[in-house]
């Protein structure tokens, strides 16, 4: 489990730079985290991967801190990490996703924003 988890960050890891070493300078322009696409932003979850597809396991700190470090920027950044392709291909449900902030107990967390489909616990 653990090797196909790091073979699939690789992989996502693969795709962001391609895409962004494909894309021209400047193409990306200011989107939800800023100027740094959701997708490449996805990555720092990593440590998140188990928290990702079971919504009963504790986040590590370094989920929890990677969470709150991404919904400082913004809600709307938060949501488009947990909802991006980069954090589906690694196999991290959105539904399990947004969970992750509660079971952070953050107590900053945006709670009741509408994230895609979810809305935040």
């Amino acid at each position: 489990m653990a090797a196909t988890m790091k073979s699939l960050f690789v992989l996502a890891l693969v795709i962001v730079a391609a895409t962004c070493l494909a894309a021209p300078r400047g193409a990306y322009g200011a989107g939800e985290c800023g100027s740094t696409p959701a997708d490449r932003m996805a990555l720092k979850l990593a440590p998140c991967a188990s928290a990702g597809q079971d919504p009963n396991s504790a986040p590590s700190s370094g989920c929890c801190t990677a969470v709150h470090t991404i919904g400082k920027q913004s809600p709307k950044c938060l949501c488009a990490v947990m909802l991006s392709s980069t954090a589906k291909s690694a196999g991290i449900k959105p539904e399990d996703a947004i969970t992750i902030p509660k079971r952070c107990n953050l107590v900053d967390r945006p709670v009741g924003y509408k994230c895609g489909a979810y809305t935040l616990p």
